[in-house]
């Protein structure tokens, strides 16, 4: 996150000197759990469990099902995200051009990281409070058309390539544009996103948003590690594993996560005293270094996860290329594990000075909310050990739930000849990607 002067750079609390071991001691731990977890796995867990949502999972509270399937409950939620986006607005055309603004928290942090930990633990949030589906609804409904149907059918091929951009369009502004603390900027990015979203929901209907919106689908995948879902309009509750199994390798699902891993691997780096020395030692701004080096993540993130999932013997039916899209969900809990390990501090520290500002957004002494008064307690900041440890265990545990999930779908691939040999050049990128992560992380 971008630091500036009345946002604290929360994320960066808890680093390589706070860990109650030391650096080296928590890579090699981390990389041995990962490889003794996929010992177990090639011993206990011989056949598919969870490919394709096969495990039902449970029914869900009748009175749950019942409020949560209600026509009350999505128009609320409707309404709630109108609410949300319409005070944004608010405060972004008649609100400071100073970092005192709540604008800048709302999107940032509000809006990039609370709707990653609010979609882990209630499900795809933003489908159920967007309000450009609000906003595509009423004027579907106005013209007398379906919302739903759109001018024509969104191309297959395109698959989630849209959104890819769209979150690199994202996590460019915020890491490594000339402005992402001017307001001026943040507020054209949005109202950009807002214009593309309506144009495209009206020429593809709703189908749009579930490939192309950049923070439906980010939402959507990591609601796949929650443990709610609708099997067959009924709420039920079952195993993440199975609701991550139904993720839909479509075209351009590699990009995603490799945007949302490098740019994640990317931040991180970029707070190290290595980037800092380079950066002021360079004869080029550090803004186009910061782009270099961004795209660079990104790009070797998913190059790195392409090639060792490609390198994976090919089942019959199933061409080699087609692979990585196959494999690509289980690195959806190694990006969750590291949105924990990254921005915990950032989310409750800045969430709070948010929610504070947002009682006087325009800076008048108000407070509309009650909330004005209201003061992150950087408790975090005084128990450094304890945010470290909980870095590792975030990272840890993202990586061995992809490994389960990994080999879970290797299993339904690979044939029986090949399904422990044939998983190593895998299992040695997400080795890699622990240890990469974990010093990147720590080294700030």
């Amino acid at each position: 996150m971008t630091p500036g002067s009345g946002t604290v750079e929360a994320h960066g609390i808890g680093g390589q000197a706070d860990l109650p071991i030391s650096l080296e001691l928590a890579v090699s731990g981390a990389v041995a759990a990962l490889v003794v977890s996929f010992t177990v796995l090639v011993v206990a867990w011989r056949r598919p469990r969870y490919d394709g949502g096969a495990f039902p999972g449970r029914p869900a509270p009748a009175l749950l099902d019942a409020v949560t399937g209600s026509t009350a409950f999505r128009v609320g939620l409707r309404t709630l995200g109108m609410v949300l986006a319409l005070f944004a607005a608010f405060t972004a055309v008649f609100g400071e051009d100073s970092l005192t603004n709540p604008f800048f928290g709302i999107v940032y942090v509000w809006w990039w990281v609370a709707l990653v930990f609010a979609s882990a633990l209630l499900g795809p949030v933003w489908r159920a409070i967007s309000p450009v589906r609000t906003i595509n609804a009423a004027i579907a409904r106005l013209s007398g058309s379906d919302p739903e149907e759109g001018l024509l059918s969104y191309p297959d091929r395109l698959g989630y390539w849209p959104a890819a951009l769209g979150l690199y369009a994202f996590v460019w502004l915020e890491l490594a544009s000339s402005s992402p603390t001017e307001l001026g900027s943040v507020r054209l990015w949005c109202a950009v996103y807002v214009g593309a979203m309506l144009i495209g929901g009206a020429v593809f209907g709703n189908r749009f948003y579930e490939n192309a919106d950049p923070f439906e689908v980010y939402s959507s995948l990591i609601a796949k590690l929650s443990p709610w879902a609708r099997v067959e309009g009924r709420l039920v509750v079952r195993s993440p594993l199975a609701n991550l199994s139904t993720v839909a390798s479509k075209p351009g699902l590699v990009a995603v996560v490799a945007v949302l891993f490098g740019s994640t691997a990317f931040d991180s780096f970029a707070e190290s005293e290595f980037w800092v020395k380079t950066f002021q030692n360079a004869s080029v701004s550090k803004v186009l270094l910061d782009n270099v080096a961004l795209l660079a993540f990104c790009v070797a993130a998913g190059a790195l996860f392409a090639v060792g999932s490609a390198l994976t013997p090919s089942p019959a039916g199933v061409a080699r290329g087609e692979l990585p899209r196959r494999y690509a969900h289980s690195i959806v809990p190694i990006i969750l594990g590291y949105i924990v390990a990254h921005y915990l501090t950032l989310f409750i520290d800045v969430g709070t000075q948010t929610l504070a500002r947002a009682s006087d957004p325009l800076g008048r002494g108000w407070d509309m909310l009650g909330t004005a008064a209201v003061e992150p307690s950087y408790w975090f900041s005084y128990h450094p050990e304890v945010l470290a440890t909980i870095k590792v265990l975030a990272v840890v545990a993202g990586h061995v739930v992809a490994a389960v999930a990994a080999h879970d779908r290797a299993l339904s691939l690979l044939p029986k000849r090949d399904q422990i040999t044939g998983q190593l050049p895998l299992l040695a990128v997400m080795v890699g990607f622990t240890a990469g992560g974990l010093f990147l992380l720590f080294s700030a």
